[in-house]
């Protein structure tokens, strides 16, 4: 047996995969059995929670009843669920949530970008709904596809710090371009 600390997101990890334990055990320290199969996780000698080992795949294994309610909720959304949603109201609303879920490294990102798209529409006219959705969609899947090396030279020119404060101060609104922002690693 080994011991372990229950992260903040509920999960210990073992050999680089986490497993879930009780929500309500978050931070406490726990007892870990591993074997080729099966790691069994303890808590002052009762067991807490069992998982099938994991050797490769997906990195979590979590089980939904260790959930508070609020995740359980969101656990069971998924990128088909957004795109039906979409599908209802139309096809370039459809394309729209798409385009945003394929900008995401991992499409659960653009979870909540998707609903409060989706309910920004409640009570709009479709027809005007599939127009703004048309347009939208085309702008996010070419920001999705743009790369440095296709701006234009001077949106990937970085301007010194002092020159876009000045730039900022002398317009009632800040002008300058997204692109022109550095980012700290």
């Amino acid at each position: 047996m080994r011991r372990a600390r229950v992260n903040l997101d509920y999960h210990i990890e073992v050999h680089d995969f986490l497993y879930s334990v009780p929500h309500t055990l978050i931070r406490a320290e726990v007892d870990v059995r591993i074997t080729a199969r099966t790691v069994e996780i303890f808590h002052r000698g009762q067991r807490v929670g069992a998982h099938q080992r994991r050797y490769m795949g997906r990195k979590h294994g979590t089980d939904p009843g260790h959930m508070p309610s609020s995740h359980r909720r969101y656990a069971e959304w998924t990128p088909d669920r957004f795109r039906r949603w979409a599908g209802k109201i139309g096809p370039s609303t459809e394309g729209l949530i798409i385009a945003v879920l394929a900008s995401r490294p991992h499409p659960e990102q653009g979870f909540r970008t998707c609903l409060g798209i989706l309910r920004s529409y409640r009570g709009v006219d479709p027809a005007h709904v599939e127009a703004v959705s048309a347009r939208a969609s085309n702008s996010a899947r070419s920001i999705a596809r743009a790369s440095p090396p296709s701006l234009p030279r001077s949106a990937t020119k970085r301007r010194p710090k002092t020159a876009a404060k000045r730039r900022c101060s002398t317009t009632p609104t800040c002008a300058v371009p997204a692109t022109t922002i550095e980012r700290n690693p």
